[in-house]
């Protein structure tokens, strides 16, 4: 009885134990313990931390003298150069109110005659360089690989050297104290860039587009302005933006052709608050700072998208 039990048992316990060379038995692979690398998601969570705090703070230092012209508008003239830090002890406004009809003319008329430049400006670069980006990435004519790179060789001419045969040429046509220096280079194509900017947009564009409409009985001036122009508006918000914001910010060619006080841009008028030989307004300086640069964040915050897309499209090809 006891000798026909003993190889049952022995039977069993084999059944249930695992086999000895450590494989684990069909069925069972679930049942085991899931094993979480804490240590890596802990190291991975602090890195992420680490890297996001090191932004935030090299984004403090770049926005810091910002920060400081604008608390700074809010400041007595005593105050600016003596309390550095970024909150006012004593609050001012009049800085604008001063500001605002401290010259010749209150701002708004130079924020007027700057507004005035850049809507030239805006709409020359949009229309001429389209025209030249197109011509160079969709029609074929004698030494257009030439004329391509003279293009690009302008982009490295400064402005420097040509701006004394500019004065010249325009003092000859009497056009110095207008806005057409300002305003009719825009509409020559002379900004390199963005030509080549939308040449490699419009390059990126299937020509199989051209041809359906050339099947259609479509000109090249019809193509132009139903299919490629649709179709590369994040090239020109970008050259747009860009336009704006140079044209918004350009100190050098305004003062140069623009001499009277009434034809004065705003980075021109902000410049008539330092004075050399006298105390210097620069609580005015630093309001009316400020409200020069409400356009250009508008401009930015509303095409920082268009921005972002016409770059990254445009080097693909």
């Amino acid at each position: 009885m006891t000798d026909a039990s003993t190889p049952t048992q022995t039977a069993t316990a084999t059944a249930v134990l695992p086999p000895s060379d450590g494989a684990i038995p069909p069925g069972t692979e679930d049942r085991r313990p899931t094993v979480r690398p804490r240590g890596r998601q802990l190291r991975a969570r602090v890195s992420s931390v680490l890297k996001h705090a090191g932004l935030i703070a090299f984004g403090f230092v770049m926005l810091y003298p910002l920060l400081w012209m604008l608390a700074s508008s809010f400041k007595p003239n005593a105050l600016i150069f003596r309390e550095p830090g970024l909150i006012p002890t004593d609050i001012d406004l009049s800085n604008y109110t001063d500001g605002w009809n401290a010259l010749l003319h209150p701002f708004s008329h130079y924020l007027i005659n700057s507004a005035i430049v850049v809507l030239g400006s805006l709409l020359g670069n949009l229309l001429s360089c389209s025209l030249a980006a197109y011509a160079f990435a969709r029609l074929e004519f004698k030494g257009k690989r030439l004329w391509f790179a003279v293009m690009l060789m302008s982009i490295m001419l400064p402005i420097h050297v040509v701006i004394v045969p500019q004065y010249v040429l325009f003092s000859q046509l009497e056009w110095i104290n207008t806005f057409l220096p300002l305003i009719v280079p825009k509409l020559l194509a002379t900004d390199a860039f963005f030509i080549f900017l939308m040449v490699q947009f419009f390059r990126g564009i299937p020509r199989e587009l051209d041809e359906a409409a050339t099947l259609d009985g479509a000109n090249h001036l019809r193509i132009y302005l139903q299919i490629m122009l649709p179709l590369s508006m994040p090239a020109l918000a970008t050259t747009a933006i860009f336009t704006f914001i140079w044209t918004w910010n350009d100190f050098f060619s305004q003062l140069i052709f623009l001499t009277r006080p009434e034809m004065y841009t705003v980075p021109i008028a902000l410049r008539t608050f330092v004075d050399s030989t006298g105390e210097s307004s620069w609580g005015s300086l630093f309001a009316m700072s400020i409200v020069s640069l409400i356009p250009v964040f508008i401009a930015f915050l509303f095409g920082q998208k268009y921005l972002v897309k016409g770059i990254a499209t445009t080097g693909i090809k």
